[in-house]
């Protein structure tokens, strides 16, 4: 199964930005949402969901790597750009700060979290130092 990327619209004026992250129709299958704030060169993610499909949306600049098919695909997230990722599930994904401030994440996930049987599979695709 292939990840689905959309770019989003940002709006911005002088006191920051705003991002829609997900339509309504997205919102009833939610069971989990997260915000992640990831520091400059630092990696999240490396991992798949066996039964969850995410939505993660992502405020560049970033490196998303997927591994679809077994095979490696890089997005990069332009500075100031949003875009929206809808992963299917078994589908790994890692994201990196490639900036020099703060990226800002949101993801939601149609598992609920479960800290006893989590719905998370450690699968490296972008190493960490």
């Amino acid at each position: 199964m292939r990840v689905e990327i959309e770019p989003l619209t940002v709006h911005g004026d002088s006191r920051g930005v705003v991002v829609e992250p997900a339509e309504p129709a997205m919102l009833p299958a939610q069971r989990n949402v997260h915000l992640v704030v990831t520091a400059p060169g630092a990696v999240r993610g490396n991992h798949y969901h066996e039964r969850g499909t995410e939505i993660a949306v992502v405020l560049g600049p970033a490196r998303v790597r997927l591994r679809e098919d077994g095979a490696l695909r890089d997005v990069e997230v332009p500075s100031g750009a949003a875009y929206r990722f809808t992963i299917p599930p078994r589908v790994s994904h890692a994201f990196e700060n490639t900036g020099t401030a703060p990226m800002l994440l949101v993801a939601f996930n149609t598992e609920a979290f479960d800290r006893e049987h989590p719905d998370v599979f450690r699968d490296v695709l972008i190493p960490t130092p």
